[in-house]
């Protein structure tokens, strides 16, 4: 029996689109904490507790039955009252909470004793309209004023905070009760009378309202939270989602829990076009728009959900720069990094409106605009976005080359802008051999591979298009771009290519995870890519739970830090599918083990956004590292990654074929994948081992598909 960890502190967490709400495992939320009811960057509410007669109910379990709907049970402890004494554990109270815009709280009573029993059950609320990011830096400063209405008739409770023209207010109804609340000194107060064996029950709905928009809380009690609208769009989702059925158990809870998280993950791209979505970067600091993590989220759903990409170029592209402001790192044709709403975001105090501090979104657009197209295979989604791909590829030759040598780099023009702005965008993330903060501008090994992938992509759409010019001299670059990169970048001393050219265009040869990025891209040349994955799987990189951010014999590794020792599963997934690129594939094997076994120890089998580089060994387990988000979209997305890497899925929807290079390891022995879409046609697959050999068979198609398969066997069926 595995130990099951437990990711950050011990807390519920539920959510739904931009909405999320984080309490104590008794449904409260306590004073000077990071908990709350949270929209938008906002948190609306800020302190909540349960009271009888001036007591706190008891807790006895609790939990999130689904990612959007949670469910606490309590018991009374021994109080007395005006009406006399009331034994302990003879009331129960159910605490159900379902959350949509807004929040739908139940609270049920039953009286268990032989007596009847009056008492007061109070609600304590509390409200700071606190932005996000004074929330997390732990620097609360009120600005504006708040006011609270109650209205007695209505049974209604308005708590409005104004700014300037920022205003936001949360909305407290009660409902569906036959007791009437009383509300002062910051409280609402029921005076609940039950007979022996008798229930009580009223509805608290929370909605939310942004200046003169209202963000209404679901209308179902908790109890029916899977007739909601959240419970009905995950269970849509799991029909028009990739699924798989397979005798590893583990494996199979791991996916499951994957593609639920993604699920709980998904945005609307506006309030105008519900339907079409992109992924939140991950719960609780990171519910928003995302440039890099949004794109790597949609490379990774290409075999589960090709329409994730449609939502994400669509969004990007709005935000896409058209001209310079340094106080955002903005720049002609570059995509954001992250967008904000909150109060800070509206008076400009961050640059989050978007912010642009990011040195690979803007590359891995074209990457995800071109990959979409092969596995939707729809021609209207390449010419629609044609105008924004033209200015990223513009920007990468005129502002991502900051210096007209041919790499890209990045250094903040920002007076609050970000000192590291590839995927390891910690202040601390790009060290020296030495250990000492590389100085800038940085060229990192990585942002090279995807600009080498991003043009050979963007050459094949032109070529498709008739473009033929414009074909050959993105393809002359590319090739030109990967001869300078294996001058510059590779250290013969080292057998591994530089993490990053440093301000003075020095190769910085600190062995970190980044090269294995270039695997993923196609940069590296053949006769290196051995040596490259040779390194990555030496005892420093491999923990044992997966690949190292940072070598364990670098001066400032730490197994705790957040990029400088530990283990980031989409890291290890883009690497894997990298190693698979080069035919390496029982190293894929090896590092879809190692995840999957790590993800088995964490709760529901859910993926963290990274954990300790701790070495494994016997009796040992992952460890968490404090702060990761969960569920976050990216490291969901690498069980997709490792998944598509073991079974060499790749899509040509124009020519209306799959290719597969199935390698199934002895502990996947079976596998089967249905509902898997390629354009417009429908699969079912079934992968089996045969001794050393992985077989496969085509159960079922629905439209016009071929499948190309690297196995000496191959069934189909209609």
């Amino acid at each position: 029996m595995s130990v099951k960890v437990t990711v950050g502190p011990p807390v519920i967490s539920i959510n739904h689109g931009h909405t999320f709400f984080i309490s104590e495992f008794d449904g409260s939320i306590t004073d000077v904490s990071d908990q709350g009811l949270y929209s938008r960057d906002i948190r609306y509410l800020s302190r909540y507790q349960l009271y009888i007669d001036g007591t706190p109910w008891t807790l006895l379990n609790s939990g999130a039955v689904a990612y959007y709907a949670s469910r606490t049970y309590l018991v009374n402890p021994k109080v007395v009252t005006e009406h006399g004494t009331i034994e302990a554990e003879t009331l129960g109270l159910v605490l159900g909470r379902t959350i949509g815009e807004g929040l739908h709280e139940d609270i049920d009573i039953r009286n268990y004793s032989p007596q009847r029993r009056r008492f007061n059950l109070e609600l304590l609320i509390r409200n700071d309209f606190a932005d996000i990011f004074e929330v997390r830096a732990k620097t609360l400063t009120r600005k504006g004023h708040i006011e609270t209405e109650w209205a007695s008739d209505a049974q209604r409770l308005i708590s409005r905070y104004v700014h300037g023209d920022f205003r936001r207010s949360l909305i407290l109804t009660l409902g569906r009760s036959d007791a009437k609340a009383l509300y002062g000194n910051g409280s609402i107060t029921f005076s609940v009378d039950l007979a022996p064996g008798a229930a009580w029950h009223v509805c608290c709905k929370y909605d939310i309202k942004e200046d003169d928009i209202l963000r209404p809380a679901p209308g179902e009690c908790a109890h029916a939270h899977e007739g909601s609208r959240p419970g009905l769009t995950l269970a849509q989702w799991k029909q028009v989602t990739t699924q798989i059925t397979t005798s590893n158990e583990e494996w199979y809870r791991l996916y499951l829990q994957a593609v639920e998280d993604m699920a709980a993950l998904r945005l609307p791209v506006d309030d105008e076009h519900p339907n079409e979505l992109l992924a939140a970067a991950g719960v609780p600091w990171f519910v928003s728009v995302f440039g890099r993590d949004s794109l790597i989220v949609s490379l990774q759903n290409m075999m589960v959900y090709p329409d994730f990409a449609r939502g994400t170029l669509t969004r990007l592209a709005e935000l896409q720069a058209t001209e310079m402001d340094p106080y955002r790192d903005a720049e002609p044709g570059k995509m954001p990094h992250e967008l904000r709403v909150g109060e800070l975001a509206h008076f400009k105090q961050i640059p989050h409106t978007p912010y642009y501090g990011t040195a690979d979104a803007t590359i891995l657009y074209i990457i995800a605009w071109h990959e979409a197209w092969k596995w939707l295979g729809d021609d209207g989604l390449v010419h629609h976005f044609e105008q924004t791909v033209k200015p990223c590829l513009k920007w990468i030759d005129q502002y991502g080359d900051r210096d007209g040598d041919g790499f890209q780099e990045y250094q903040t023009r920002s007076e609050k802008g970000y000192e590291n702005m590839g995927w390891k965008d910690a202040c601390d993330a790009v060290l020296n051999p030495d250990g000492s903060p590389v100085k800038g501008p940085k060229a990192l090994c990585e942002l090279q591979g995807y600009v080498f992938d991003a043009k050979r992509r963007a050459a094949e759409g032109a070529e498709h298009f008739g473009d033929s010019d414009l074909a050959a001299k993105l393809r002359r670059e590319a090739a030109e771009l990967q001869q300078r990169f294996e001058e510059r970048f590779w250290c013969e001393d080292l057998g591994y290519y530089a993490y990053t050219l440093d301000g003075d265009k020095k190769p910085v040869k600190t062995i970190a995870s980044n090269a294995g990025h270039l695997l993923w891209s196609g940069i590296v040349r053949q006769d290196r890519a051995e040596r490259v994955m040779r390194r990555l799987l030496e005892s420093d990189m491999w923990s044992g739970w997966g690949i190292r951010t940072l070598s364990a014999r670098h001066p400032a590794y730490n197994p705790f830090s957040y990029q400088n020792g530990s283990v980031w599963p989409h890291d290890n997934g883009i690497i894997a599918m990298g190693f698979k690129r080069y035919g390496f594939t029982e190293e894929v094997a090896r590092i879809a083990r190692d995840i999957s076994e790590a993800g088995r120890h964490f709760m529901l089998h859910r993926l963290p956004e990274l954990y300790a580089g701790i070495e494994r060994g016997p009796g040992t387990f992952p460890v968490q590292y404090l702060g990761a988000n969960v569920p976050q979209a990216w490291a969901a997305g690498s069980v997709f990654h490792l998944l598509r890497a073991i079974l060499g899925l790749e899509a040509d929807a124009q020519r209306k074929t799959l290719y597969i290079d199935p390698v199934l390891p002895p502990w996947l022995p079976d596998l089967t994948v249905r509902q898997l879409r390629v354009g417009r046609a429908m699969l079912d697959l079934r992968f089996w081992r045969e001794g050393p050999v992985t077989r496969h068979e085509v159960l079922a198609t629905q439209g016009d598909i071929q499948v190309e398969g690297s196995d000496s066997r191959s069934v189909r069926r209609s």
